[in-house]
């Protein structure tokens, strides 16, 4: 397993980071332990959760993730050999049921603080080594569509934020921050501000990364490379699409668009080819297509961890097992005739 460094604070993170978002609900306890010690053991050391895991996101699901990741970590004293990463979520107009009080979610100093309490509960540990802000409390669109689309007129409140994310670093209960489904323009705000007010950089920017969505590269890539703001890449198979396994329709038992039908970026204009196409490739030349997909993340020179997630421990193999794979330049080059002809078109 290769080791990089995470943002500019020397400490060294896997290729891979262990995502746990299926812990709770398409995986169980048992299940949920059996990936982590694998995962321990092939040397990654990087754990991914959030505070509203399992998903989707529901009331009576909620911190399950987290609370299977604190028994493991209670259960093989195993504190001090992974790093864990945790989130609070954002701005949203439907969750109401995270707080003791009901309310909307949003990134408030008096959620934040709650929130870090009860993931720590949860996460049975004093502190976290990454804690990252889910997605940003503007007002904004996120998670899908690449134009910026403002939804309302409030002031932003990244300062607010980091005065307190600088609060709990300050307290130990955090060692670093970092964001996740962020622009280039909140990214560098963050940075400005930190410096500006001498508080904590973030260090991490967790953003989708895939064969059909390379947005991270038009603006974000940039600020990687000369900030050192680390890319942890998640959803580096499309949600499971780049694995060929939907081909023709297919819908696998216990797989995500079979439980949930909540994929439909995947599904829309030349979203369909474009996989098709990376499958087809992948197949042409004797590789497995989920290895292909993280294989090419984890080869990009702005990428510092890419997020796997399984439902089985056969498809958590194969995951890990990509990062030994280097691509051959001829893949490289039919990827890259590929994105010309389909350029992200599932963002």
């Amino acid at each position: 397993m290769e080791y990089r460094e995470l943002g500019r604070t020397g400490v060294k993170v896997s290729a891979l980071t262990l995502g746990t978002m299926t812990f709770g609900q398409q995986n169980t306890e048992a299940e949920g332990h059996a990936q982590m010690d694998y995962a321990l053991e092939q040397g990654i050391n990087l754990f991914d959760a959030a505070e509203i895991y399992p998903i989707p996101p529901k009331a009576e699901t909620q911190g399950a993730t987290e609370e299977i990741v604190g028994t493991w970590l209670a259960s093989r004293k195993a504190r001090d050999k992974v790093m864990i990463a945790t989130k609070v979520a954002g701005r949203s107009s439907v969750i109401d049921w995270l707080r003791d009080e009901p309310m909307l979610s949003r990134q408030t100093p008096e959620q934040m603080r709650e929130a870090i309490d009860k993931s720590l509960k949860r996460l049975q540990t004093d502190y976290v080594d990454l804690y990252q802000l889910h997605w940003p409390d503007r007002p904004i669109r996120v998670f899908e569509g690449l134009e910026y689309r403002r939804l309302g007129d409030d002031a932003h409140n990244i300062h607010e934020i980091l005065e307190v994310l600088g609060e709990l670093v300050a307290s130990g209960k955090v060692r670093f921050i970092g964001l996740s489904n962020e622009t280039p323009w909140g990214t560098m705000s963050f940075l400005k501000l930190a410096e500006q007010h001498n508080l904590p950089r973030v260090v991490s920017i967790q953003n989708a990364f895939n064969l059909v969505n390379r947005s991270y590269e038009v603006g974000l890539s940039e600020i990687s490379y000369e900030e050192h703001v680390s890319l942890l890449g998640y959803s580096p198979l499309g949600q499971g699409y780049l694995t060929g396994k939907y081909e023709d329709g297919a819908l696998p038992e216990g797989a995500r668009k079979t439980l949930f039908n909540r994929l439909g970026r995947y599904e829309q204009g030349n979203g369909p080819r474009a996989i098709s196409a990376y499958v087809a490739l992948a197949r042409r030349h004797g590789l497995d297509p989920s290895q292909m997909a993280i294989a090419y993340a984890l080869s990009r020179p702005f990428m510092t961890s890419v997020i796997i997630g399984a439902t089985s421990m056969e498809q958590l193999k194969t995951d890990i097992d990509a990062a030994e794979l280097t691509l051959p330049e001829a893949v490289l080059e039919d990827i890259e005739n590929i994105h010309l002809d389909y350029p992200n078109p599932c963002p």
